[in-house]
């Protein structure tokens, strides 16, 4: 069920009055329950994998902390590595290669194999529920957690709905022992909470659906071929909407945590206000870019191994960070370009952080530019095909003018504003939500302001979260 539907708003009020009736136990219990349910919703079937994968790595995780020898430790951690892995190759990628071994037997001339048939469904929320299972064997193999002694406070841990079909992937520092251990009802938070659902709901059905009209129309073809004025829309239109969309989603994830008790990290600061790519992954799904740092980047070696190395961890990094976001070879190339961004930061800084600028004029000036090179990536990460791709570059070289686009520039205008103003208060006030200091009677207009432009405002479309399918 989608988070700004009736459904999911119906569900998370009953769960929420269950939940709060019941002894600490049982509310693992039924929290575990709902979750299952939940992700059910989809195709009960997705459930025996996770369930799998869940009920392996308890067992795995146990077994290597008892065990004496490094040898039998490490055989179990890349045990465990491997499974996990090999699940997201196959219900993941599986069609990726289908495709490629598809179009490669067509160069051949071998154009009767049936490849279509070989396509499988992929579990919604498979990459990130596989990485937050990785990220705890791995801790574990390090004796930075214990092991879960509980199934069922592990595989809450695992599957807690909030964050099981899009994130923010949860550390098992962070979450695990708040499953572990009993909660008690915060009327401030649960209200911080309220307002978060609230602010998320806005991002998603007000901010970015109405972008996505804009950008849908123009990549369709709506307003004809590419063209400078066309790409600039639509690039900014999509470059607002998968922002409003995915910050979206985490609020909404992170207040829900909030009425149950847990609190969830912050995935998103104001990324479009980065001066460097640097200050841009350390804003941009977060849990994404810290997982990525700390799980793969550091052990292939960081900035340890000379500035050669250094570059290459980084250009592989980013290249395996784009290929899970999709199978494709267009998020290859969108890694590809944030990796190369990245070595040529490090290049000019060495092993120093990309300074800020203390001029006003300096640091606006970085930031459209991050801007603008962050949208030209997000063009490869919208296209599905490089030959889409290529002819929305080459129409950027193609002036033309139409009174239609002024029409669209004004409603995307409108829309971007409200929330790059948003983004200022909270860049501001550096709070984890907006006007989260301020007086209680504000926050209550807040609410209700945020209730009324998404009664009046709200795009009317269906339109997934467009990280569902990652």
């Amino acid at each position: 069920m989608l988070f700004d539907s009736t459904a999911y708003i119906l569900f998370l009020i009953f769960a929420v009055l269950l939940y709060w009736r019941l002894p600490f136990r049982k509310q693992n219990y039924m929290l575990l329950a709902a979750s299952y349910f939940f992700y059910g919703w989809w195709d009960w079937r997705f459930l025996f994998l996770m369930a799998g994968s869940t009920l392996v790595d308890y067992f795995v995780a146990r077994k290597m902390a008892s065990a004496s020898g490094e040898r039998t430790r490490r055989f179990l951690l890349y045990f465990s590595l491997i499974l996990n892995v090999s699940f997201l190759g196959v219900f993941k990628y599986f069609n990726f290669f289908v495709d490629s071994a598809g179009h490669l037997a067509a160069l051949l001339g071998l154009k009767q194999i049936p490849v279509s048939v070989w396509r499988i469904l992929l579990p919604p929320g498979i990459s990130f529920y596989t990485f937050q299972e990785v990220a705890y064997i791995v801790d574990v193999y390090h004796r930075k957690v214990e092991p879960a002694k509980s199934l069922v406070d592990y595989a809450l841990f695992i599957s807690l709905f909030p964050h099981l079909i899009a994130g923010p992937i949860q550390r098992p520092s962070h979450l695990l022992p708040q499953v572990q251990k009993e909660r008690a009802w915060d009327g401030a938070k649960a209200f911080d909470g309220l307002i978060l659902i609230l602010e998320g709901l806005f991002r998603k059905v007000v901010i970015a659906d109405n972008c996505a009209l804009i950008a849908n129309a123009i990549f369709a073809g709506s307003f004809g071929g590419p063209n400078t004025m066309t790409v600039l829309l639509g690039t900014f239109a999509f470059a607002w909407q998968i922002y409003g969309d995915f910050s979206g989603y985490s609020s909404i994830a992170r207040g829900s945590a909030q009425l149950l008790g847990f609190h969830f990290m912050v995935n998103f600061r104001q990324p479009y206000l980065a001066e460097s790519l640097q200050d841009f992954w350390r804003r941009w799904h977060i849990s994404l870019s810290t997982w990525l740092r700390d799980y793969l980047y550091i052990p292939l070696g960081g900035n340890r191994l000379g500035k050669v190395r250094t570059y290459l961890n980084l250009m592989l990094t980013m290249l395996l960070g784009g290929l899970w976001h999709g199978a494709s070879w267009t998020f290859v190339v969108w890694g590809g370009i944030h990796g190369v961004g990245l070595a040529v930061e490090r290049f000019f800084a060495g092993k120093r952080e990309v300074a800020a600028t203390p001029s006003f004029f300096g640091r606006w000036a970085r930031r459209i530019f991050i801007f603008n090179l962050v949208c030209l990536a997000w063009i490869f990460f919208r296209i599905p095909s490089f030959s889409g791709a290529w002819e929305q570059l080459v129409g950027l070289l193609n002036w033309q003018w139409n009174p239609a686009y002024m029409t669209a520039l004004v409603f995307l205008a409108v829309y971007i504003l409200s929330l790059f103003l948003l983004d200022l208060q909270l860049e501001a006030s550096n709070g984890e939500h907006v006007f989260a200091t301020y007086p209680y009677s504000l926050r209550v207009l807040t609410g209700i302001g945020f209730c009324v432009l998404i009664t009046l405002f709200g795009a009317n479309q269906e339109s997934a979260f467009i990280y569902f399918r990652f």
